[in-house]
């Protein structure tokens, strides 16, 4: 009997700090994780002269027949005006940016020269959090003004989103908008936007089930950290 004590005394000693070290290493692991899923622009392609991409879809959104679309639209605009736009969209931002600090820096590293950024039009959209921003060349501002634009981004792009996350529809809308004022036509003006009665739905967003599960592992490792040296150390004086 005197042996098991002293076995079980001394597994006691190891299992306290195992378990914390355990639990520390998972929590470290889950933090991080989730910063590896953000997109910083360091991380976007180099845009060499004459690409003529016009999507950038790295939130995964577009279905390929709409970017097809989206890409002919803005392929003709380009063709016909010599203006360019591009969109690009994106799932998470880096830790303290936002969507409108991520698209200046992004056209800045795109179009490092005054001269490169003249036609240039960058719409950017955070899948995450919907939220999206632009950024134009003074060349462009004639036709497309600012407050259209700042429309463009806040409404034509919104308004789908908020009907249901329909980035498909968003972003052909965009196109369609900003190559029509860039061609020189009247401004056909943001999509109406229709008042429904919608019943709250109780499935959670993708970000908050992510977040979600991440606070769960953290408590539930925080709890087996605390629990398992209690039992163990009850276990023993149970022996004693």
């Amino acid at each position: 009997m005197t042996r098991l004590l002293k076995q079980l005394f001394n597994w006691r000693k190891y299992l306290q700090p195992l378990a914390a070290a355990i639990a520390i290493a998972l929590i470290a692991s889950q933090m991080a994780v989730l910063p590896a899923l953000a997109t910083g622009v360091y991380e976007m392609p180099v845009l060499s002269p004459g690409d003529r991409t016009w999507v950038f879809d790295k939130g995964d959104v577009l279905s390929r027949s709409s970017e097809s679309n989206i890409s002919s639209v803005l392929e003709n605009l380009e063709n016909k005006t010599g203006k360019q736009v591009r969109f690009v969209t994106i799932h998470r931002l880096d830790y303290g940016e936002t969507t409108a600090t991520f698209t200046d820096q992004l056209f800045e590293q795109w179009f490092p020269a005054k001269e490169d950024q003249t036609n240039q039009i960058l719409l950017v959209l955070d899948t995450v959090t919907n939220n999206a921003a632009i950024r134009t060349g003074e060349g462009v501002k004639s036709l497309l003004t600012d407050e259209i634009a700042q429309s463009v981004a806040g409404e034509t792009v919104q308004v789908p989103l908020r009907e249901g996350n329909k980035y498909n529809e968003a972003f052909a809308a965009a196109s369609t908008r900003i190559a029509t004022v860039l061609s020189g036509e009247p401004d056909p003006g943001p999509p109406e936007v229709v008042d429904n009665i919608q019943v709250e739905g109780t499935f959670k967003k993708a970000e908050e089930t992510d977040q979600g599960n991440a606070t769960v592992v953290v408590v539930v490792l925080l709890v087996l950290a605390t629990v398992i040296p209690m039992v163990t150390y009850f276990w023993y004086q149970g022996f004693s």
